[in-house]
């Protein structure tokens, strides 16, 4: 390569968390891009954030948000970085306002997985003795399998991937733990699922599965580079699972679950709030039509449309308002019948549980 073709590259500095499966995340959007774009090098910047760190709290009583993403963010904000993957559960529904999601990638499995605990190797959750202990992170996933299975028990695990993986097989105190299938999936682990958690189970997260680039609203030339990786399909279901938390005014310390679906032109979402302990669920399908009109070109506008911080250039702003408007639809639907009542609660129950 002669001096000047290398003078010509550009260098684009990628932000990412530290741990493998974030690495593992990040080094899958990078190669992808430098298929599509020959004349970009990558940087990539790891660090830790805030919800790195705590390891010794369950993340609903840490109380502070973008548990996750604040360092990211800062980096981004400050120009120390150009954009940042993450997976887009761990993304709030309102980004910081000079911040959006420059694209929404293919989607990996959405649903949970079950990791048994090796004596238990071919049981499903139904098949464990009574009071065994299930190890999971999420107020969701608790809330929704006390209803399906009241006669397990369900304690926090923090932790890396692998950590968590040790403290399951080196450990007597789980017996199995439940995990997003995505990143069990992206770490080569398929061979240690048990058992997979379909919606009659257990509802997803939302953005459960999909990674996401967070870039400067500003920053033009790399919202046009990252715009393609957009995956059309996977950037509606999660515009409308995205509005639906917004609007919700939910968070990870509050039980909301989605399922979403598309069919031809129709886009199906299933939403779900929860009390803590499961007693109390409300839960209710809608649908809307996507449009086909002409998905918008110019990405140099600072009048740049975006759905709940999403951008994307190549895929109908008709379709992108629908999807939105869908999920304002569910989660007014919802709170119509109780669930601002039953999310209250939650968030009430998480604060006493910060202060113990």
């Amino acid at each position: 390569m002669s001096a000047e073709s290398t003078e010509q590259r550009k260098m684009v500095r990628v932000g990412t968390r530290k741990s493998q499966l974030a690495m593992i995340q990040t080094n899958s959007v990078v190669a992808s891009l430098k298929k599509l774009c020959h004349d970009v090098d990558f940087d990539i910047i790891s660090m830790s954030t805030t919800g790195d760190k705590i390891l010794d709290t369950a993340l609903s009583k840490i109380g502070e948000k973008s548990l996750f993403t604040k360092e990211l963010e800062k980096a981004l904000d400050d120009g120390r970085v150009d954009f940042v993957v993450h997976s887009l559960k761990d993304l709030q529904s309102t980004l910081p306002p000079n911040m959006v999601i420059g694209a929404v990638l293919e989607r990996e499995d959405p649903y949970d997985a079950v990791l048994m605990h090796p004596k238990h190797a071919t049981k499903h959750l139904a098949d464990l003795p009574e009071n065994s202990v299930i190890g999971t992170s999420s107020v969701r996933r608790v809330a929704q399998l006390k209803r399906k299975y009241p006669h397990l028990k369900f304690e926090s695990v923090r932790g890396n991937l692998n950590t968590r993986l040790r403290k399951l097989d080196e450990g007597e105190m789980y017996s199995a733990l439940v995990l997003a299938a995505a990143g069990v999936k992206r770490m080569n682990w398929d061979s240690r699922i048990s058992q997979t958690l379909l919606p009659d189970e257990c509802l997803y997260a939302v953005g459960q599965g999909a990674l996401a680039v967070e870039v400067r609203a500003n920053d033009f030339d790399t919202l046009t580079l990252v715009s393609k990786l957009n995956h059309e399909e996977t950037l509606l279901r999660c515009v409308a699972e995205r509005a639906l938390l917004r609007e919700l005014e939910a968070g990870c310390s509050t039980p909301v679950a989605v399922y979403t679906e598309i069919k031809g032109k129709e886009l199906y979402m299933t939403g779900a709030v929860l009390s803590l302990d499961g007693s109390e669920c409300l839960k209710e399908t809608m649908q809307t039509t996507l449009s086909d009109t002409q998905p918008q070109q110019d990405t140099s506008s600072a009048d740049l449309q975006h759905y709940v911080s999403v951008v994307a250039q190549t895929v109908s702003h008709q379709a992108m308002k629908a999807a939105e408007d869908l999920g304002i639809d569910m989660a007014k639907l919802l709170i119509s019948k109780g669930a601002g009542d039953i999310l209250s609660v939650a968030r009430q129950q998480n604060a006493e549980g910060e202060k113990k």
